[in-house]
C-alpha cells in the first residue's frame, strides 16, 4: 500500500510504518490518560490528595518492546514538579501528533481512511461505558438496579434473627430501585448492638448495587474513628466530606456511601451531607438522587434490647415486633443522644432519613445459625457438638434468664478458631 517500489522507497516505507506504529501508541496513551482523568475516583479525604490525581510519571512514551525512534525527540530530561504526569503524557503525545502530516504522503486514501476510522472506533469504544471497556474495568451503573430475588436470597441465607431489618430493607431498596426518578437519595440508618448484622447487611446491599461490593470504586466506607478522629477539626472534616462526596457522585451517580461507627462520630460532622440528602434536583450541577447513604450505629441499641425483652416477658413472639414499635423510639432517642453522632442533627430534624432500621438482639438459636454458616463457609461438615460448644462459650443477658447474646455473632469466628483442630481431626477420622 506504500507508493513506490524501489528499495529506497521500501526502506523509507519501513521507517514510516515504524513511525505510524509510534503514532498509534501515542494515540492510545492519550486515550488512556483521558480515561484515567475521567474515571479515577478520589480515595483520600485530605484536600491535597483530592486535588492531585497522583498518576505515575511516564518516562517513555512507547510501551516496552515497541520500537519508536521518535521517542528520543520527546523524552524530556526532567519533568518539572509543577507539571503533572497526565499533562506530560498529553504533551509528549502532542509532539508525536505534530509529526503526523509527514506520514500522510506515505499512505493512499484508502489506508488513511482505515487509520482514521480505526482511531474513531477506538475512541468510541474506550471513552464510553461500552462493553469492551467494561469488560476490562468496572463501570458505573447509571441507574440503581437491584434484583429482588437475589437480595432476598442473600439476606435469608446470611442474615439471622433480623426479620424487621430484612423486611424494611427489601421494601426500601425495591421501591428505590424501581423508581426511575427518585426525589432524593436513599438514606438508611441501621441501629443495634455489635454483632447483630448491621455491617453484614450493608455489605450485602452494596454487592447488589455494585457486584464488587466494598472492593468497588463506587462503594465508599467511612469509619468515624479513622477518618474523623479529632474533635477540633470538625469544620475541616465537613469541608473535606462535601468535596469527597461531590467528586464521587459526579463520577458515578449510583455511588454507595457507608458511615460506620456513627455513635463515635463528632456531633455536627455528618450535617455536612445534609444538602445531598434533601429534596433537591441538583446541588451545584450534580444530582445525588440515585445515590445510597447508609449509617451504622450502636446508638439506640439499649432501646431496642429493652423493647425486645418486654415482648419476651409479655409472652409475645419475637417475630411479632413491628417497625412501628421501634422506629419512633429510635428517631427520638438518637436525636437526643449526645453520643449518637446524630445529636440534634438537621438530617433527623428535616426527616431526611428514610428508615431507622432496628437490629434485634440475637438469641442462642441465632448464634448457632451463625456457627453453622461459618463452618460451612470454611468447608467443614457441620458438627452439632461443636456448634453447641461455641454457643455455650458466648455470654448472654439478662443475667437471670440469659436470653440474648451480648456480642451477637461478633466473636463466633474467633471461638470457632479454638475448635478448629478438633473439627479438622474429626473430618480426617471420617475421611
Amino acid at each position: 500500500m506504500l507508493r513506490g517500489s524501489s528499495p529506497a522507497s521500501i526502506r523509507a516505507g519501513i521507517v514510516l510504518v515504524k513511525l505510524s506504529l509510534c503514532l498509534c501508541n501515542a494515540l492510545f496513551t492519550t486515550l488512556s490518560v483521558l480515561l484515567e482523568q475521567r474515571d479515577k475516583s478520589v480515595n483520600s479525604l485530605t484536600p491535597p490528595a483530592y486535588r492531585r490525581l497522583g498518576f505515575q510519571p511516564l518516562q517513555q512514551l512507547h510501551a516496552p518492546g515497541s520500537f519508536c525512534a521518535v521517542s528520543v525527540l520527546v523524552s524530556f530530561p526532567a519533568e518539572p514538579g509543577w507539571l503533572a504526569a497526565p499533562t506530560m503524557k498529553l504533551l509528549k503525545a502532542a509532539v508525536i501528533f505534530a509529526l503526523a502530516p509527514t506520514l500522510t504522503p506515505a499512505f493512499d486514501p484508502l489506508s488513511a481512511s482505515i487509520v482514521a476510522g480505526g482511531a474513531v472506533m477506538a475512541w468510541h469504544l474506550l471513552s464510553s461505558d461500552s462493553w469492551l471497556k467494561c469488560r476490562f474495568q468496572e463501570c458505573c451503573k447509571k441507574n440503581v438496579t437491584v434484583n429482588y430475588r437475589a437480595l432476598k436470597a442473600q439476606l435469608d441465607d446470611r442474615l439471622f434473627g433480623q426479620h424487621l431489618a430484612k423486611d424494611v430493607v427489601l421494601k426500601a431498596v425495591l421501591g428505590f430501585s424501581n423508581n426511575p426518578s427518585p426525589k432524593k437519595p436513599l438514606m438508611l440508618s441501621l441501629h443495634g448492638w455489635a454483632g447483630t448484622g448491621k455491617n453484614f447487611l450493608s455489605q450485602i446491599l452494596a454487592e447488589q448495587v455494585h457486584p464488587a461490593g466494598l472492593r468497588s470504586k463506587f462503594v465508599h466506607l467511612f469509619l468515624a474513628t479513622l477518618h474523623f478522629p479529632h474533635h477540633d477539626q470538625v469544620k475541616l472534616y465537613k469541608e473535606q466530606l462535601q468535596n469527597w462526596i461531590r467528586g464521587n457522585v459526579s463520577a458515578c451517580p449510583s455511588s454507595v456511601f457507608i458511615f460506620d461507627e456513627m455513635d463515635k462520630m463528632h456531633p455536627g460532622v455528618i450535617d455536612a451531607i445534609k444538602p445531598f440528602l434533601d429534596y433537591y434536583e441538583e446541588v451545584d450541577g450534580v444530582s445525588y438522587r440515585k445515590a445510597i447513604f447508609i449509617f451504622l450505629s450502636n446508638a439506640g441499641g439499649d432501646l431496642i434490647n429493652k423493647a425486645a425483652l418486654d415482648f419476651w416477658t409479655s409472652g409475645k413472639r419475637r417475630e411479632d415486633i413491628q417497625l412501628k414499635d421501634l422506629e419512633p423510639l429510635l428517631s427520638v432517642g438518637v436525636f437526643n443522644n449526645k453520643n449518637s453522632g446524630l445529636w440534634h442533627s438537621s438530617i433527623i430534624d428535616r426527616n431526611l432519613i428514610d428508615y431507622f432500621v432496628p437490629f434485634l438482639p440475637l438469641e442462642q438459636r441465632h448464634v448457632k445459625m451463625c456457627v453453622r454458616a461459618e463452618m460451612t463457609a470454611r468447608g467443614y461438615a457441620v458438627d452439632e457438638k461443636i456448634v453447641q460448644a461455641v454457643a455455650d462459650e458466648m455470654t448472654y443477658f439478662p443475667k437471670g434468664q440469659k436470653i440474648y447474646s451480648d456480642k451477637g455473632c461478633k466473636t463466633v469466628q474467633a471461638k470457632l478458631d479454638i475448635h478448629e483442630d478438633f473439627v479438622m481431626r474429626d473430618m480426617k477420622d471420617r475421611g
